[in-house]
């Protein structure tokens, strides 16, 4: 199975910035010392193009992050300083979901090892987010005549706001998010399927609010390509979360989806999305089994 990392492509961060930026490379790290994977399987995918890009994004809204002129403002929605450095991961990161998409198609199954941007909207950027790789995939994935039912199945904590909004007269990609219903964005988006869950919400709840969501993606809308966030912030020890999953109910989470996928022959590409664990081994460790779900269930 492909994995298409860029954590090498450095985002300068200030010393105590809460984003855990070095999970990326943990991952990788661990993913290799598994012995599951053959350092060929690691790729580094391609920046997404300017054309790739506009298809979700606003021309003006690419050209000040590219060009370095957006405002404070627009800087301090986004959570990061602007820097050459941003830019560059940020198109890496959603060429590797573009990348992933590809290979699932042909493959089954591929992996990007960080992604899951959904807060990114369509002229401007928010919450750790600057392009919207799950929008920018699917779109392309249309656009190259690869698929034309797709689905994005957002189980990170924070509801796919920026995705919902991008792609919400695209009557062919269906988004479904599962989310914490007090938790950000606070002003939400309308997706095509919502689920909005109570804090502290556990491990059963979640799995049945999940059979719903599977239930009408596969029973009803039936796609041809899935694009899975699976984020590690529902885990009960997530700072940023206000869920209470246990690390068990995550991988039964992973399991549900990728087997819904396997079972229909839908092909997937999976993208790790948001995770801020007080300890951030487990995070990784979330991130770890989620690939190594989707390695034995698609091998």
């Amino acid at each position: 199975m492909k994995l298409y990392y860029a954590d090498h492509f450095v985002l300068p961060l200030p010393e105590g910035h809460r984003f855990p930026m070095v999970k990326y490379a943990r991952l990788r790290e661990r993913l290799l010392a598994s012995g599951q994977f053959d350092p060929s399987d690691f790729r580094v995918p391609d920046a997404a193009s300017d054309e790739a890009i506009l298809r979700a994004h606003d021309a003006g809204y690419l050209a000040r992050v590219r060009d370095g002129e957006l405002d404070k403002a627009e800087v301090r929605r986004i959570g990061f300083p602007w820097s050459a450095g941003m830019v560059e991961r940020s198109r890496r990161s959603a060429g590797a979901t573009l990348a992933a998409c590809r290979t699932a198609i042909d493959e089954g199954c591929g992996v990007n090892l960080a992604g899951g941007t959904h807060h990114a909207h369509r002229d401007f950027g928010s919450g750790f987010c600057v392009f919207n790789d799950a929008a920018i995939a699917a779109l392309a994935m249309r656009a190259e005549g690869r698929a034309q039912r797709i689905a994005v199945i957002d189980c990170d904590v924070h509801q796919g706001d920026g995705t919902a909004s991008i792609l919400a007269t695209e009557a062919d990609i269906f988004t479904c998010s599962l989310h914490g219903e007090r938790n950000f964005p606070f002003r939400k988006q309308t997706s095509d399927l919502d689920i909005a869950l109570p804090d502290d919400t556990a491990d059963e709840a979640y799995l049945a609010a999940l059979d719903t969501a599977l239930d009408h993606v596969f029973g009803l809308f039936r796609p041809e390509l899935v694009i899975y966030l699976a984020g590690a912030d529902p885990y009960r020890e997530d700072r940023l979360g206000r869920l209470s999953l246990s690390i068990n109910g995550l991988a039964s989470r992973d399991e549900k989806v990728l087997a819904r996928c396997r079972t229909a022959s839908v092909p997937v590409a999976v993208a790790m999305a948001g995770g801020y664990a007080h300890e951030i081994d487990d995070t990784v460790s979330i991130h770890v089994g989620t690939v190594l779900t989707a390695a034995r269930l698609f091998a």
